[in-house]
């Protein structure tokens, strides 16, 4: 049998970043506060980190196919 072996790899802050704005990230998320299980406030997310260059490349992509109003109404 063969075994799988862990590797470690060191990633810089700086080989993170880069990473980030070239390829770019998108993050969904939802916050509620409650007290006693009453919901108070209820906060959704949406984030994208991305360096301008990728975002005006997605945004040339998506204006070449655009995307139907039946697949948008999922």
């Amino acid at each position: 049998m063969s075994e799988l072996v862990a590797r470690e790899k060191e990633v810089t802050l700086l080989d993170l970043l880069d990473r980030i704005l070239t390829k770019g990230v998108y993050v969904l998320g939802d916050i509620t506060l409650s007290v006693a299980d009453v919901d108070l406030v209820y906060i959704g997310l949406k984030i994208l980190l991305s360096s301008t260059d990728k975002v005006e490349e997605m945004r040339k992509l998506a204006a070449q196919h655009p995307v139907s109003e039946a697949r948008r109404e999922r």
